[in-house]
């Protein structure tokens, strides 16, 4: 690593992020404030028709969260003229060529622009097909197509995440993928054939049912899924972020890239707060559902090593590679993740969530303790359907034909327990490769970095530590991430009562 501290780095440069409003891309503007308030720009490409509305989305969705207050505290009556002087919000979309900026717009940027950090995407499991490829797909075609025009580019940092490796088990390495290479043996993958694909079947739903865009959109999903599991890929979201470090691996050959690929990101460890959350995230799920007493039951194997990795560490580990890797004509790997240095089986996840509800009981309307009762759990996929099938489903079609024979008095009661067991049951599906998840990823790229970072005599290892081995997961998941995950659960359910 050069001599350079990390936040050094950061002085007098011009950043463009995107995916800013994103639970990374926040993080992200923070941690470089705060440490660095000398850096020179930030531009923050987000959706917005014009200049005005993107200013908004950053001031409400980025700048006036909770995240910023220790920043809001540090600089007092003079915090929104330092944002105002720092962030720039710049309207534009990576699903379009250019980022849909006028030409010299793209050219009065491309002369500014010393890091661009891709942190767009969509990271629905079940997202649109046309909408994931779009995005995560097109979305790096044209950032690379960018990224050759900047006349002082020093790094480009793409957020992928470990879980492009599907369900492979063993160890699973810093390693890019081939173009064209599915996981699925002998199965090759063409990204402009299945562009034109979606292009294609669009077209014809277009001409069949005009603008029927509920059948649109369920077949969209559909297909994605469709094409995931064809390829080798669990879901959507995955099979996408592969597509898009394919992509890198292509058309970024002369470009300083570096990669970086978290496991489950959760809420921060450390700073600016602990347990600083947005969006019920990957095991929060279960945490939101078994507060709601909406799980009677879930598949669980609790040998499983579950990779956790809090979303300031990301960060952190992020910023380090930029340092780290600066300028250098290479693409570098990095899994952000902790299951090889401190591992975390499911069973200490389980125990976790009972001793947080122990501390913190949950309570029926007439405000009594409701008592603990652990959900049955099975360990395979096809245990867990076949039990639902028979202890919720056929109950529910005798309702319904109950409902039909007296008139629909039952319809409210049958659309919300219906409902509630669809949502279980697709869960469960989209849960079960990581629940049964048998890799373990290697993360020799991360380690080197760490040492490299610590044996240097600044203050880079306190200010930027991204070492999984300092988290006592019991701790953090008890005192820090559990209640967070609920808290903003909660929060999210007033807010939908009183709209």
């Amino acid at each position: 690593m050069e001599t350079v501290s990390i936040a050094e780095r950061f002085r007098d440069k011009t950043i463009l992020i995107t995916g800013a409003t994103g639970f990374l891309g926040k993080l992200l503007v923070e941690k470089i404030l705060r440490v660095q308030p000398e850096v020179r720009k930030l531009y923050l490409l987000v959706r917005a028709p014009d200049a005005i509305a993107a200013e908004e989305r950053v001031l409400t969705e980025v700048v006036g969260k909770g995240l910023f207050d220790v920043l809001r505290e540090q600089y007092g009556a003079g915090f929104n003229s330092f944002i105002k002087e720092k962030i720039y919000a710049l309207p534009g979309d990576v699903m379009h060529e250019n980022f849909g900026l006028e030409s010299y717009e793209v050219l009065q940027l491309s002369q500014k622009v010393d890091i661009i950090v891709n942190g767009a995407a969509t990271t629905n499991f079940m997202e649109r097909y046309d909408v994931a490829l779009a995005t995560n797909v097109a979305g790096v075609m044209h950032l690379c197509q960018f990224a050759k025009q900047c006349d002082n580019l020093k790094m480009v940092l793409h957020v992928s995440t470990a879980y492009v490796a599907g369900e492979q088990a063993g160890q699973l390495l810093e390693k890019p993928f081939q173009i064209g290479r599915a996981l699925r043996l002998d199965y090759q993958l063409d990204i402009e054939a299945e562009l034109q694909l979606v292009d294609s079947i669009k077209s014809e739903l277009r001409i069949k049912c005009s603008s029927d865009d509920k059948l649109e959109k369920t077949t969209m999903r559909k297909l994605g899924l469709k094409r995931a599991t064809h390829f080798g890929w669990p879901n959507t979201y995955v099979l996408t972020k592969a597509m898009g470090e394919m992509l890198f691996q292509q058309l970024g050959q002369d470009l300083p890239v570096v990669i970086v690929r978290p496991s489950m990101i959760t809420s921060t460890f450390q700073e600016p707060m602990p347990g600083w959350i947005e969006e019920t995230r990957t095991i929060d799920v279960i945490f939101v559902a078994y507060n709601d007493q909406t799980l009677p039951c879930f598949i669980f194997d609790g040998s499983v090593i579950f990779d956790l990795i809090p979303g300031d560490m990301v960060i952190n580990a992020m910023m380090a590679a930029i340092n780290s890797q600066w300028n250098k004509r290479a693409q570098v790997i990095y899994h952000v993740t902790s299951a090889h240095q401190n591992p975390l089986p499911l069973s200490l996840i389980e125990e976790s969530m009972f001793r947080y509800f122990d501390i913190n009981p949950r309570t029926s309307k007439d405000g009594k303790a409701i008592k603990n009762k652990r959900p049955l759990a099975f360990k395979r996929l096809a245990y867990f359907q076949a039990y639902m099938i028979l202890r919720y489903k056929l109950p529910l079609e005798m309702m319904r034909a109950a409902n039909v024979l007296l008139g629909g008095i039952y319809t409210k009661n049958y659309n919300k327990l219906n409902r509630d067991y669809n949502i279980l049951m697709t869960v469960a599906k989209l849960f079960a490769p990581y629940v049964f998840f048998k890799g373990w990823f290697d993360d020799t790229n991360l380690r080197k970095l760490w040492k490299a970072m610590a044996m240097d005599q600044n203050d880079d290892a306190s200010i930027f530590n991204f070492d999984p081995k300092c988290i006592n997961w019991s701790s953090y998941l008890v005192n820090t991430h559990i209640p967070a995950a609920i808290k903003y659960a909660n929060d999210q359910k007033a807010k939908a009562r009183s709209a």
